[in-house]
């Protein structure tokens, strides 16, 4: 049997944050625990652990919930590169500094 997973106080700060943001989003929309559960196909108690933040619930069950609320879309644009500004400079830095036009076969020179 693997090590129980411990990951960085980072990853367990942003999924408190996530799991408290579900857990207003969910209050907001005036949804008991049991009905926003059964939507996302999962128990009342694994609710209860994303609206905590839990570490060992996967990654699926949390977007299933926030299926459920209403709010999947955001999920899709974590790692687009509109939101990575790292990823978008390292992408620029690779372009080339000239662009030479290739001759094809055939093709005269006085065009």
């Amino acid at each position: 049997m693997p090590p129980p997973h411990n990951p960085p106080a980072a990853v367990r700060r942003a999924l408190r944050k996530l799991g408290a943001d579900i857990h207003d989003a969910r209050r907001r929309r005036r949804l008991p625990m049991a009905i926003v559960a059964e939507r996302a196909f999962t128990s009342r108690s694994t609710l209860q652990r994303v609206e905590a933040g839990d570490t060992n619930v996967s990654i699926g069950i949390y977007a299933a919930v926030l299926q459920a609320l209403g709010l999947l879309e955001g999920l899709g644009q974590i790692a687009d590169i509109a939101n990575d500004p790292v990823g978008q400079a390292l992408a620029s830095a690779e372009l080339p500094k000239h662009v030479h036009l290739t001759r094809t076969a055939g093709a005269s020179r006085d065009g």
